[in-house]
């Protein structure tokens, strides 16, 4: 059961941690060029979202904020985990060795030794939907950031369509459409970081 605990967080945790380590952009880089498509008449672009989700501070500081989440519920959850199994191993020794007084006193150990898994269990329940209304949460606030970015950026850019890139979503792009780089710039200049000074340490490190 303390395995399956474990690996359930840690999948959990994982939401976009193993992509911010890369370095952050340069706030002076020019954009990327962009071009109206020759035969349809359509201004298109597109943004990688592998590169905004490495480079975007926001992104960053969140899954630092997940990661810290992650590891506190799993270490709570290792050490419940651990005192209920020193709790069962302690009553079949108890029980093997005759060492209970009486029936009813064995009966209420192991009593006593379910309601503790049944707490462990209502607890790993909790802190896997915190974690999970958390990443929620962090999915939203990226996407209503990139939303309202692209609303002013494209006021003089006047794309017609503007997709985004992950994975094969996209079979073939013209690196001309990309417009990733400028979006990135713009975001990281308009976030403003809440991070303390040891908490913006800890990012850095992974970059």
């Amino acid at each position: 059961m303390k395995k399956n605990i474990i690996s359930t967080l840690a999948v959990a945790a994982v939401v976009a941690l193993a992509s911010c380590n890369n370095a952050s952009p340069k706030m002076d880089e020019q954009p990327a060029a962009q071009q109206e498509a020759e035969n349809t008449g359509l201004k298109i672009a597109y943004v990688e979202v592998d590169s905004l989700m490495s480079q975007y501070t926001f992104c960053k500081e969140y899954s630092l904020i997940l990661q810290r989440k992650s590891t506190n519920a799993r270490n709570t959850l290792t050490q419940k985990g651990n005192q209920l199994q020193a709790a069962v191993n302690n009553f079949q020794q108890k029980l093997n060795s005759n060492g209970f007084q009486s029936r009813e006193q064995a009966e209420g150990v192991q009593a006593a030794i379910v309601r503790q898994q049944n707490d462990l269990q209502e607890l790993q329940n909790r802190l896997e939907g915190e974690l999970a209304s958390d990443t929620q949460k962090f999915n939203e606030a990226l996407r209503d950031s990139l939303q309202h970015f692209l609303a002013v950026y494209n006021k003089d850019k006047k794309f017609d369509l503007i997709l985004t890139k992950q994975g094969d979503n996209i079979l073939l792009a013209d690196k001309k459409f990309d417009i990733t780089q400028d979006v990135i710039n713009g975001l990281n200049k308009r976030y403003k970081s809440t991070l303390t000074k040891k908490d913006e340490k800890a990012t850095d490190k992974k970059k």
